[in-house]
């Protein structure tokens, strides 16, 4: 690898699954803003120090709408990226993300923190009474988010695991998988106009409800937009949280001096939550979602050009010593944390204060409940879906005393 000559891109997978992979350490110290060539030949630049990935995030020099253009790549999300609100620029994406954004302040996230505990509680309850090892992904992991996001949504509880399967087609790689993911947003487009045709004769205290009056009432919703704004909700409010579920335990466990400390902390659950979210590897891929340079643009002293495919390696960036003091050990108690987990600027997660929340209430119930719980297998025996641009195990057995 010379300094100049592209990178193949995707990188190589890391050697375990609690750190990047180590080629990323090398580029963010002597290439931090470096080319990378995909299979089909097209380009794009990676970018790996925390400063510059920050400001690829905020900057409006950096486009995500001109990033769904067919001569740019494509990674992960397919369609749903390039037609959904993560694809749009201001002032688009002002006016789409005002209309919900009421719905994840942090007001009304702690409105919900009793019901998501009341929801922890009854499925770890039954959890227990699963014969052991235990399905934590099927029994606890995945079925809280969904009911959190189903509850906020307004989507009947009769309807979730009919929609679950193609969320997680819709989730798959785009490179690979582009005829089920197609066929993925068809049928959950199809739900989707049912749910309203059922919510407009009967509206509800729900978010798909108050969508629809502001496209039926005010206008500011095309019926197009109002079908891929749902889609995009459901998807994105279950999928990652439950991964992150999985992966947080399976970190905690592999620090267990770290889990101890938690254990003897309850009270700073929110900091832990910061620390897991900054250290955590929930991504199979290296890099966040690609934006395009509208203008030239100076990186770590790499002049980008005009029109040029972008990459923000979070994972890179959530590990720079120039940001994060020791930043490949996992401290719970870690004071100054500006991780960028979330995302930052006008596209930072829309749901974060909901994640946030789901994910602190998920470890106080299993710590508290399950104080001993534990993976009834090795990592090497973990099964993931071998498609998804999250990495998600397919179950994670669990015992307990």
């Amino acid at each position: 690898m010379t300094q100049d000559s592209p990178i193949s891109f995707p990188l190589p997978d890391p050697p375990t699954l609690y750190h990047p992979a180590p080629l990323l350490s090398e580029l963010r110290e002597h290439r931090p803003v470096a080319q990378v060539a995909f299979p089909d030949g097209k380009l794009a630049w990676l970018v790996t120090r925390h400063a510059d990935v920050r400001t690829v995030l905020i900057d409006s020099r950096f486009s995500r709408a001109l990033a769904t253009g067919e001569d740019m790549p494509q990674m992960g999300l397919g369609s749903l990226a390039n037609e959904s609100l993560i694809a749009k620029d201001p002032p688009e994406h002002t006016r789409l993300r005002r209309l919900v954004a009421r719905a994840f302040t942090a007001r009304r996230v702690e409105e919900l923190r009793p019901r998501v505990a009341t929801v922890v509680s009854d499925l770890i309850a039954g959890l227990r009474k699963q014969p052991q090892p235990a399905n934590l992904v099927e029994h606890f992991s995945l079925p809280l988010p969904v009911q959190v996001i189903c509850d906020l949504l307004g989507v009947p509880a009769t309807d979730r695991d009919r929609f679950h399967g193609w969320s997680d087609a819709a989730m798959g790689n785009w490179e690979r998988d582009q005829d089920v993911m197609a066929g993925a947003f068809i049928s959950l487009g199809g739900y989707f106009m049912e749910l309203i045709e059922a919510k407009r004769a009967a509206p509800a205290d729900d978010l798909m409800s108050a969508l629809i009056a502001a496209r039926d009432d005010d206008d500011r919703l095309s019926e197009e937009e109002l079908i891929t704004m749902g889609i995009g909700l459901l998807i994105g409010g279950h999928e990652t949280t439950a991964n992150q579920i999985n992966m947080f335990l399976l970190t905690l466990l592999e620090h267990p001096e770290q889990l101890e400390w938690l254990k003897a902390n309850p009270g700073r659950l929110d900091v832990a939550v910061e620390e897991l979210m900054r250290f955590t590897q929930l991504g199979s891929s290296t890099a966040s979602l690609i934006r395009v340079t509208t203008e030239p643009v100076e990186l770590s002293g790499v002049t980008i050009p005009a029109g040029q495919a972008v990459m923000p390696a979070i994972g890179a960036a959530n590990r720079d010593p120039g940001v994060f003091t020791d930043p490949d050990r996992l401290d719970l108690g870690r004071a100054e944390n500006p991780h960028i987990g979330f995302g930052a600027g006008v596209h930072h997660c829309l749901g974060a204060q909901l994640a946030r929340m789901e994910l602190q209430e998920a470890l106080r119930g299993l710590l508290t409940e399950l104080p001993d719980l534990r993976v009834a297998v090795p990592d090497s025996e973990l099964r993931f879906k071998p498609t998804m641009i999250v990495r998600s195990v397919e179950e994670l057995p669990v015992v307990w005393s």
